[in-house]
């Protein structure tokens, strides 16, 4: 097993890592209080081929693996946990799109998410479904070439800034469960749609907030596969954005414990160095063992996802165990830091503040453990 990296790797990590540090990471606190990303650093990190590096070069992609859109994605996050999200919404987005879009659709708009002149959602959740995903109630219903929207999607990330979204919808009965849902694409610029935001507590530069659609059409030619089968596409995906995920958090969590060591290094106590009391040292050596465990499982899962082999179970694994150990290591972080740590003068609460949402985003611990259960015994691990 090779674990070193490529040149290619070498260079599109170093390029991640640069722009991160120089561009992203000095207004990391000003987005904070914004709840804004400034799109032409979205445009830039396009142009340096920092977006959609799995995708397909015709469509402006660098036709590479998933294991490096990680990595790159790792670099990102160091700078801004919220320009990793856009990352994430790009590779999610943009392979349900790839995969699943009408040709001229994808033609039109893989291209402009590749490049970052615009951003993707998903649109899943719902004000009275969010673990039961198969539980949609907004509904469309067939008019000629168009379908008619009418319904809330809430919870959304990107509500407020994305240009289009991968929406899903209930198209079947009632009681037709995940057989009754289809996927559409729908551009936000369409007559009858709203927005409003949430004052959340962290990832705030993602301005997450709820969807409104008042009868609102849009083309048969912008649905993503067949109708009444949108559902799958959406699960296989989260399988890729789950292990994305997990890397990401590790990704700060491992800036926070390197920050630690060299504050440990400097600051004295009692005559000496803070890294000289096991007190210290020993929960700083515990993070770097975990978090590399961590991102070590997050890595194989991608590996896994390039050799088309299934990874749900491990995908699973990185979604709920990534975003816990993050928080938890950052926590310890703060603390080692006393009462400088506690102050918004370091990025500790705020990142604390970040990954605590991906406990609850795209997929909660119990659901993932419950995925995994599954994935071992099958039916006897669902709930009676």
């Amino acid at each position: 097993m090779d674990f070193s990296l490529t040149p290619e790797q070498e260079a599109i990590v170093e390029t991640a890592r640069r722009f991160a540090q120089n561009e992203l990471a000095p207004g990391y606190a000003a987005r904070d209080r914004s709840g804004k990303l400034e799109r032409h650093l979205v445009a830039a990190m396009g142009r340096l081929g920092l977006l959609g590096i799995e995708h397909p070069e015709k469509f402006g992609g660098l036709g590479g693996d998933h294991v490096t859109a990680g990595l790159a994605l790792e670099a990102i996050a160091v700078g801004d946990f919220s320009f990793g999200y856009v990352c994430i919404m790009c590779s999610l987005g943009g392979q349900i799109i790839a995969q699943h879009a009408a040709p001229e659709v994808a033609e039109e708009w893989l291209p402009k998410l590749i490049s970052g002149e615009k951003i993707v959602g998903i649109g899943l959740t719902e004000p009275r479904g969010g673990s039961d995903a198969a539980q949609l109630q907004l509904k469309a219903r067939r008019e000629g070439d168009h379908y008619v929207l009418s319904g809330e999607k809430t919870s959304i990330s990107f509500a407020t800034q994305a240009d289009v979204v991968c929406l899903f919808v209930r198209t079947g009965s009632a009681d037709s469960g995940a057989k009754g849902i289809t996927a559409l694409l729908v551009p936000l610029d369409l007559p009858g749609i709203t927005r409003t935001d949430f004052d959340d507590v962290g990832t705030r530069g993602v301005g997450r907030g709820s969807l409104f659609f008042d009868e609102v059409k849009v083309p048969v030619i912008n649905r993503l596969g067949a109708e009444n089968q949108g559902f799958g596409p959406v699960m296989q995906g989260f399988d890729y954005s789950r292990a994305l995920i997990g890397l990401e958090c590790v990704a700060i969590a491992q800036q926070s414990v390197t920050e630690s060591w060299a504050y440990a290094t400097e600051r004295k106590a009692f005559g000496k160095p803070l890294s000289a009391f096991q007190g210290v040292s020993f929960p700083l050596a515990e993070a770097e063992t975990q978090l590399h465990a961590c991102r070590l499982m997050c890595l194989q899962t991608l590996w896994l996802k390039d050799q088309n082999l299934p990874h749900t179970s491990e995908a699973a694994m990185c979604k709920w165990w990534g975003p816990k150990l993050a928080f938890d290591v950052i926590h310890a972080c703060l603390l080692t830091h006393g009462h400088g740590g506690y102050s918004k003068e370091l990025p500790f609460q705020q990142r604390l503040r970040d990954v605590m949402g991906f406990e609850i985003g795209d997929g909660m611990a119990q659901i993932m453990k419950l995925i995994i259960a599954r994935q071992k015994v099958g039916r006897q691990a669902v709930p009676a």
